[in-house]
């Protein structure tokens, strides 16, 4: 097979920023339109499954079993799925873990039109949870291998901005559709992710000299020694993990909307979409912006941002304020996630970037699942105003003590130029 490559040195010498360079490379257009289109998939089926889950028991505590049969897998199969991501092919290990999704999806789908059990549909949760869960270190740790490694930060922002395009459109493409064909909801998932399958298979990815590692315990945990030994990479995951645990307002939304703002649900609606609007926004400037010279700096302000926003937010007793305040944790979050994954996924050796890739996703799901849990419960105890300015005040307490801590974190500089060890010898 023949692609269309351009030539790294003649690109890497031109002065002029080509916002859409990511994508004059046929690999990552085919990569991340199929991406894409799974991705809208997987959200139009999480408003079903939702959906159909209330309707048919009419109990709230439904929904929260949802969330645990989906999550559930995450903190039980990511520190094995990054070893096999690092083993095996990790273009098959995604074709694997989409074909299994689409397995699920199918099956749910039968179930849906048949009125079928509702312990078998958690199962069936928990086992598409499982299959993404498998794919998702060697999908992150494939990206890289698509473009030249100072073509990799443009293809992040892109990818950012994209997800944020599909969580948006996506939820709203599901309820449309689950008004007159529920069943059918699952199906397209099952075919978006299919889609995705046969677009990996078009691939001619840059190679890698690695050989992978026999399986022993040592190696199948090597991401977390990695991980603890290369504090800056330790750094940014702690720092990701503590802002999202703190800083979450968007758990406490409908109390916002209802009682503070009152603004209704179709306020809410707003609220809810604000963040997302604000990390679109933010993505397509970022793309089209200068790479960032001093990406160290910008993640510290960017999180300290984050705090200042959320603690007006929940002082706010204006919605327009308050929609601004939301949109703008999402444009600071953008930045964030952007010089996150860049700094990790490059300062990572190709070897290890599954199993890195998996110790990240396990602080992710920690800090979204816990900090859904802490908002909640100091709202609980103290009022949900308390909770969130309570939450943006931790917030910029550990910006300030991570850029104490780790001069190397703000001394970082361009994110083109970041090289992992292996790469630099």
């Amino acid at each position: 097979m023949t692609t269309s490559k351009p030539d790294p040195a003649t690109e890497a010498r031109s002065e002029r920023h080509d916002p859409y360079r990511a994508f004059r490379y046929e690999n990552y257009r085919y990569y991340v339109i199929g991406w894409f289109i799974a991705t809208l998939g997987t959200q139009i089926q999480g408003v079903a499954i939702g959906w159909e889950m209330y309707q048919r028991t009419g109990e709230a505590l439904s929904l929260g079993l949802v969330g645990l049969a989906q999550g559930l897998p995450v903190m039980l199969f990511s520190i094995p799925a990054g070893f096999v991501a690092d083993r095996f092919s990790r273009r098959y290990v995604v074709m694997t873990s989409l074909v299994g999704m689409s397995i699920t999806s199918l099956a749910l789908a039968f179930l849906s039109i048949t009125q079928g059990s509702i312990s078998l549909m958690y199962l069936l949760l928990f086992l598409d949870a499982t299959a993404i869960t498998l794919g998702r270190p060697a999908r992150t740790a494939l990206v890289p291998r698509l473009v030249p490694l100072h073509v990799f930060p443009n293809a992040v922002t892109w990818n950012m901005s994209l997800m944020q395009t599909a969580s948006m459109v996506g939820p709203a493409l599901g309820g449309f559709i689950l008004i007159y064909n529920l069943p059918a909801t699952y199906i397209i998932s099952a075919v978006s992710s299919l889609l995705f399958a046969a677009m990996l298979t078009r691939l001619d990815l840059f190679k890698s000299d690695h050989r992978p590692e026999p399986a022993t315990f040592k190696t199948v945990l090597a991401g977390l020694s990695f991980v603890w030994e290369k504090r800056i990479i330790f750094t940014l995951m702690a720092l990701d993990m503590f802002a999202v645990l703190l800083g979450g307002a968007v758990y406490l939304l409908p109390i916002f909307a209802e009682d503070i703002l009152q603004v209704g649900p179709t306020g809410f609606g707003w609220l809810r979409a604000a963040p997302a609007i604000g990390s679109f926004c933010m993505a397509l400037t970022l793309a089209h912006l200068p790479p960032m010279q001093r990406a160290g700096r910008t993640l510290l302000l960017a999180i300290g941002g984050f705090g200042v926003v959320t603690i007006i937010f929940g002082i706010s007793t204006s919605f327009w304020l308050s929609l601004a305040m939301l949109f703008m944790t999402g444009a600071l979050d953008n930045i964030s996630m952007v010089v996150r994954h860049t700094l990790i996924q490059l300062s990572t050796p190709d070897r290890m970037r599954g199993r890195v890739s998996a110790v990240s996703s396990i602080f992710v799901s920690a800090s979204n699942e816990l900090g859904g849990f802490e908002s909640g419960l100091v709202a609980q105890w103290f009022g949900p105003i308390i909770s969130v300015v309570s939450g943006g005040i931790g917030t910029i307490i550990v910006v300030l003590t991570a850029a104490w801590a780790s001069p190397q974190l703000r001394q970082i500089g361009a994110l083109d130029e970041t090289k992992a060890d292996e790469e630099e010898e």
